[in-house]
């Protein structure tokens, strides 16, 4: 059995003059990745281990999430093919993970995870909305093998606020 939790980072700022990767997340972005996760970890699930595309408000939303989970950081890297807004790298990145990690958590953007979560999923999802998690199985052994999967869970802040 193979999981993957897709996480869109939360609600990040326009308002500072900096490129793409470096825009920061906005107080309610932060609000909400403490909400979502607090949540997640009610599921008690084992995380193997946690991926983040290079951008500042993936980056901060995965560090919420670690802190909250209690994940250690040695389970932690930094992916750049997840700053990637089609899906194609992202999905590409999942398929060769090594069979020895059975759940994985990826942090990134849209529209790569939106087009992700329809495409594996057996739930059709409109929009991941920021800080939005999706939780993925796959009756497979290996990576390489997911085809289809089951949407296990959703979890969205405006659900919780």
């Amino acid at each position: 059995m193979k999981t993957v939790i897709l996480v869109r980072h939360g609600k990040s700022s326009w308002e500072y003059s900096v490129g793409d990767k470096d825009r920061p997340l906005l107080q309610r972005g932060i609000h909400d990745a403490g909400l979502v996760s607090d949540k997640f970890n009610e599921q008690s699930i084992a995380i193997d281990a946690a991926f983040s595309s290079p951008a500042n408000r993936a980056l901060h939303t995965s560090m919420i999430f670690m802190r909250q989970l209690y994940l250690p950081l040695v389970n932690f890297r930094v992916v750049n093919e997840l700053y990637d807004f089609s899906g194609e790298y992202v999905l590409q990145f999942i398929k060769e993970l090594n069979d020895d990690l059975n759940t994985v958590l990826i942090f990134g953007h849209n529209h790569a995870f939106t087009h992700i979560v329809n495409s594996l999923g057996n739930t059709y999802i409109e929009n991941v909305p920021t800080g939005g998690l999706v939780h993925l199985e796959f009756d497979v052994d290996d990576w390489n093998s997911i085809i289809k999967g089951v949407t296990k869970l959703t979890i969205f802040p405006k659900q919780l606020r």
